[in-house]
């Protein structure tokens, strides 16, 4: 009987999980493809600090040594960083082989090109692993864009910053002890920027406009803000009136193109986010027909993203991977939807402009108004800020102007 060979790019934490999966599951494997699923080569970077896991494996820091070898047929990605990782899945995929990544950073650069390369080469190409580890958030998508038209897609897709937003909300601490806190639990790096700053929640939303809108956000013109000035006293503040802070990634088609975000919002029981605590993620879908759907669960890991991976590994050669995308032609209905804004601080209702809707005043210190980024953005006031709502704002009228 012939076998699977797989190669694997890199044997830190995911690739671990990856190739103890692999062993752990190779009955069930062998079910699903009617051969031994075999790993058959690692590569390292430092072939010092590693050990093969077996003597019939090779390990190696060539690349060349892999993708020369007489049998191969899947190279996972496990390592980071977009360079060497996109040079070799392209020479992979120019091979012939079927590769799978889970290196969110390379693919929302890279991932066009190496869409197309491996439409080229007739292979398959699996990024279930690049947003939101083990949610199945890739194949829901893929599933749904066989009818339904994606409108809106949400998601808190960096389980770090939303560890720390818990801890600073359940203990009253500042960010700073939040962020140590998580560093010391091995949430978060010693340089943590990627996290809380947004950028890799950035890269895990334009992989996902890409796959639900058919492209990909203007990079210069989207919003990326981070964590690190949310105080303790804002926290307090807001939840008073029943709000948590969450740090969220929005991706929607509107007229003028995809609005992509990554940002604090401000979210209150009605929408799913608000019960997503700690180091959980979630991803919330709005589509034409199906309405909402939201789903949840870990979003790093060995074993959570090696399950990603596994899954990506099953749907080989069985599904085709090019979903049909409609444009305004077809019938896909733009709309823009209303944003509500909570705009805090030293605010006064006179100093607001006059194209802007009031909507309540909950307190002196707080306005909800409906306005655009932009729009509030334009406000030359001191000492304010200001966070988008998410979930039904209830607000028994509109403040009237005096």
């Amino acid at each position: 009987m012939s076998a699977l060979h797989i190669a694997l790019l890199g044997y830190g934490t995911v690739g671990k999980g990856v190739y103890k999966t692999i062993q752990t599951h190779q009955e069930k494997l062998k079910s699903i493809f009617g051969k031994d699923v075999k790993v058959v080569a690692i590569l390292v970077k430092n072939i010092e600090k590693h050990h093969a896991p077996d003597p019939n494996v090779l390990l190696t820091d060539d690349f060349k040594k892999i993708v020369t070898l007489e049998k191969l047929d899947v190279v996972i990605d496990a390592i980071v960083g977009q360079d060497p990782s996109f040079t070799y899945l392209q020479q992979a995929m120019n091979r012939g082989c079927h590769v799978i990544t889970a290196n969110k950073e390379m693919f929302a650069y890279h991932g066009t090109q190496l869409k197309q390369v491996a439409k080229e080469r007739g292979v398959t190409l699996g990024f279930e692993a690049t947003v939101a580890g083990g949610i199945p958030i890739i194949q829901t998508l893929r599933q749904l864009l066989n009818v339904n038209n994606i409108q809106k897609v949400q998601g808190i897709l960096n389980g770090t910053s939303n560890f720390i937003l818990t801890k600073m909300r359940e203990d009253g601490c500042p960010f700073e002890t939040a962020l140590k806190l998580a560093q010391e639990k091995g949430y978060a790096e010693a340089d943590p920027t990627n996290d809380v700053e947004g950028y890799d929640a950035f890269y895990k939303a334009v992989i996902l406009s890409e796959l639900a809108f058919g492209e990909i956000p203007n990079w210069e013109e989207s919003i990326r803000q981070g964590i690190n000035s949310i105080t303790p006293e804002q926290i307090a503040l807001f939840s008073a009136f029943g709000y948590r802070f969450k740090h969220v990634a929005s991706m929607e088609k509107t007229a003028k193109g995809i609005i992509c975000s990554v940002k604090p919002v401000l979210v209150n029981e009605t929408h799913p986010f608000y019960q997503i605590e700690g180091v959980q993620n979630a991803v919330s879908i709005d589509g034409d027909i199906v309405g909402n759907i939201s789903l949840q669960g870990p979003g790093a890991g060995m074993l959570p993203t090696a399950s990603a991976i596994i899954e990506d590994l099953v749907y080989i050669n069985k599904h085709s991977f090019s979903p049909i995308f409609l444009d305004e032609q077809n019938g896909l209905s733009v709309k823009v939807s209303k944003t509500y804004w909570a705009i805090g601080g030293d605010v006064a209702v006179e100093n607001i402009p006059a194209h802007i809707q009031i909507i309540d005043r909950p307190n002196p210190n707080i306005l909800i108004v409906e306005a655009s980024w932009e729009e509030l953005c334009n406000i030359q006031l001191p000492n304010i800020y200001f966070y988008q709502l998410l979930g039904k704002v209830l607000t028994e009228k509109t403040l009237v102007r005096s």
